[in-house]
């Protein structure tokens, strides 16, 4: 077994030594840029060295980069100036984001070692150059275990295969079904691959794609990565489950908040990133997944999650009005009976209705009706249960209706 470094194999105690070291000092250096000013006012840096004081820190939304990033200041505050970095990235929204040279950058090396990618290896890198940044971060993991990269973007299939054929391509990397093509292609066209190893991400790969690969004699590993934060989590040779890795913090938490769910339900992955370059301190990815218990088989001992499972971001239009989850979460929060709520939305008729489903031991429905519609902005049923049992699958606003 071949591990990138000793991080990945660290004993609990080391781990939690560690953060109790390396948290604080970030803290720190997110308070000295302006765009952390007022969330993390107040806050003592030095106190905060474990999860559960990570816990008590307001999160960090994307949409918060977005409308603090101007002309002047092109990435809100929330690093230094540009001057500092090597590249800087455009990505949908649009957003801007740093990204460096120095090192492994955006942390996949670590993703290209587990997925046996090494100096032997020549790297068809098929993710994009322009603007956004997945093209140079793989670049960068290619680099960080001494690859060859053919620096091959996206599309033009044909001359994707041949030249794959012309260098010898033994690895790809990019999204999970691209891959595919251009082995399809090579078939169309006559051609004999060398690719024996995989490194995708940027979209589902679905088990049945995977088979596929491995009959072509393809071992095909998955990441996830954000082009804000570089690499959150990945895979190893085990397949269970997604390492995450050693350069950020991961919690799950309740859509729309920032508070912690129990080991094993779903919730939105909110991310603190260690790069001192760009500390940005529980950034809410927007994505669900939830913790898989243990650790990995491979060796590797930081935790686990189960990979991409949905969007947090489940803000929906009922009868005209947006009801996000943060609304959701600010109902739960005026009444100390109610455990979790679920809003549910579904079509009577040719109009919207809403119920409220309230985890709960009270057993006057008529109590809760106030705060649904000062929070919510709606009417609408409140329906009670019995605590424990609505569903744990990351859902505060479930959208039943149907538009065929």
């Amino acid at each position: 077994m071949s591990f990138y470094d000793a991080l990945e194999t660290r004993s609990a105690d080391q781990r939690a030594a560690d953060l109790a070291r390396d948290l604080p000092a970030q803290i720190a250096r997110a308070q000295g840029l302006s765009g952390n000013a007022s969330a993390l006012a107040g806050v003592q840096a030095a106190s905060v060295t474990d999860m559960a004081g990570l816990a008590s820190l307001p999160v960090l939304r994307k949409s918060a980069l977005v409308e603090a990033q101007t002309p002047d200041a092109p990435l809100g505050g929330y690093a230094g100036p540009l001057s500092q970095f090597s590249h800087v990235f455009q990505s949908p929204g649009p957003i801007y984001e740093p990204g460096g040279v120095e090192g492994d950058w955006f942390r996949l090396g670590r993703f290209a070692h587990a997925a046996g990618i090494g100096a032997d290896d020549i790297v068809q890198n098929c993710f994009g150059y322009h603007l956004t940044p997945a093209g140079m971060m793989f670049e960068s993991a290619a680099r960080a275990v001494g690859a060859t990269v053919l620096p091959a973007g996206t599309g033009q299939t044909e001359l994707q295969a041949q030249a794959a054929v012309h260098v010898g391509a033994t690895a790809y990397a990019g999204t999970p079904d691209y891959l595919k093509l251009i082995l399809e292609k090579a078939d169309e066209l006559g051609l004999q691959t060398r690719f024996a190893k995989a490194a995708v991400s940027g979209g589902a790969l679905f088990p049945s794609l995977r088979d596929w690969y491995s009959d072509r004699g393809v071992a095909c590993l998955q990441c996830y990565a954000t082009a804000d934060l570089g690499n959150v989590a990945y895979e190893s040779e085990a397949m269970e489950g997604l390492i995450v890795d050693e350069g950020v913090i991961v919690e799950i938490v309740t859509p729309g908040t920032g508070d912690p769910v129990p080991e094993g339900e779903v919730g939105e992955v909110v991310v603190t990133a260690l790069n001192p370059a760009y500390p940005l301190i529980r950034f809410a990815t927007g994505d669900l997944s939830a913790v898989l218990s243990g650790t990995s088989p491979c060796g590797r001992t930081n935790m686990r999650i189960k990979g991409w499972m949905g969007r947090a971001d489940q803000t929906t239009k009922i009868k005209g009005m947006f009801v996000r989850p943060e609304q959701v979460a600010a109902f739960v929060a005026k009444h100390e009976a109610i455990a979790r709520a679920r809003v549910v939305v579904t079509r009577e008729g040719e109009m919207d209705a809403m119920t409220v489903m309230v985890e709960t031991e009270a057993q006057d429905a008529a109590a809760f009706e106030a705060a649904m519609i000062e929070t919510l902005k709606l009417k609408g049923r409140i329906e009670l249960s019995a605590p424990g049992t609505l569903p744990r699958d990351g859902k505060v606003i479930d959208d039943q209706r149907s538009y065929d």
